[in-house]
């Protein structure tokens, strides 16, 4: 018996009933060998920390662009983070925690360059929508590596559903899915604090009254709930009450710092920035990679454009974008 089979069988003999065992994923895109040491999940984790996506979130945005402080959150500290709480969630629910970290480490690999801006501006121009999840699964399938990183079913299933209306089919996606909102509830909460957008006082007295009144606190609470409310249940849920309170808390971001605050105060000029680039290399496509340009002939100009924006980081789109447009003697 190889080390991985071990692995496996310890899985089969002490993860809860609901778990997914890596032993029985449904596959991968195309077949291969398994690993002799590591799990079908466990080398999914690998591939996506390896991937060069995975090493530009630390350049991209998750809701101030181009912050002077060194302490806001970035999209890589973000995923850093939804991995933190997904895999406290999945250990005490005697779930697959290699499955859950690896959808956390991979669910926003398709971001584009300024957060949800970029997102929305991509939406925009390109014809058939963008949307940040269907992305990163594309990255995952498509884009990464030699084709792709050819992941399992079920870590392509979180990735995919970490948003939007359908819930992932495994419960370790289900967590993955609450812990990216406790992430970022609570840390965009605190980095607008830090930039005096708001304050503690302004906070929803009840949700605090029920949550806490410190960042640690208020993501302690939710954790403490969702174990709770879900341990020996196929599914993962809050309780009624902290599921509101924490509904009532993103209400309260989008009202107070992800819609016309100062933390957003440069939004329309990175969504300037991102449909002048699309138009601009729809024009002119010979300035894509020759990789891109020879794609471009089995999925088309548009696709190939929307996935080279996508990928591109703050700085480098507007880099880019300065040295396509500003007079060189403007940029010294």
């Amino acid at each position: 018996m190889c080390i991985r089979e071990e692995i496996e069988a310890r899985e089969e003999a002490y993860l809860a009933p609901y778990a997914t065992l890596s032993s029985r994923t449904r596959g991968r895109l195309r077949p291969e060998e398994p690993c002799p040491v590591r799990t079908a999940f466990q080398r999914d984790r690998d591939r996506i920390i390896h991937s060069k996506a995975f090493r530009r979130l630390k350049h991209k945005t998750q809701v101030f662009i181009a912050p002077e402080g060194d302490h806001y959150r970035t999209r890589s500290t973000h995923t850093l983070e939804v991995a933190q709480i997904s895999r406290t969630i999945a250990r005490a629910l005697g779930l697959n925690e290699d499955l859950t970290e690896a959808i956390a480490l991979g669910h926003d690999l398709g971001h584009t360059p300024f957060g949800h801006s970029g997102e929305y501006a991509l939406n925009e121009v390109y014809p058939p929508g963008f949307r940040h999840n269907e992305q990163s699964l594309r990255v995952v399938d498509v884009l990464e590596g030699d084709g792709g990183l050819n992941l399992t079913w079920e870590v392509r299933d979180g990735i995919l559903h970490h948003t939007g209306p359908e819930p992932p089919a495994t419960l370790e996606g289900q967590i993955v899915r609450k812990a990216d909102r406790i992430s970022y509830i609570n840390h965009d909460i605190d980095d607008a604090i830090r930039a005096g957008i708001i304050s503690e006082d302004d906070l929803p007295p009840d949700c605090v009254r029920l949550l806490g009144n410190r960042h640690k606190t208020r993501i302690n609470t939710m954790v403490m709930d969702i174990i709770s409310e879900s341990r020996g249940k196929p599914v993962i849920r809050m309780s009624d009450a902290v599921q509101e309170a924490t509904d009532k808390l993103r209400s309260f971001l989008f009202e107070r710092v992800y819609i016309g605050s100062a933390a957003k105060k440069e939004e329309s000029k990175a969504r300037r920035i991102i449909k002048i680039l699309y138009e601009f290399y729809l024009e002119n496509p010979h300035f894509l990679s020759e990789e891109l340009q020879r794609r471009c002939d089995s999925e088309g100009l548009e696709r190939c454009v929307v996935d080279y924006i996508a990928g591109m980081t703050d700085r480098f789109a507007m880099k880019t974008f300065e040295r396509l447009f500003i007079p060189s003697a403007w940029a010294t």
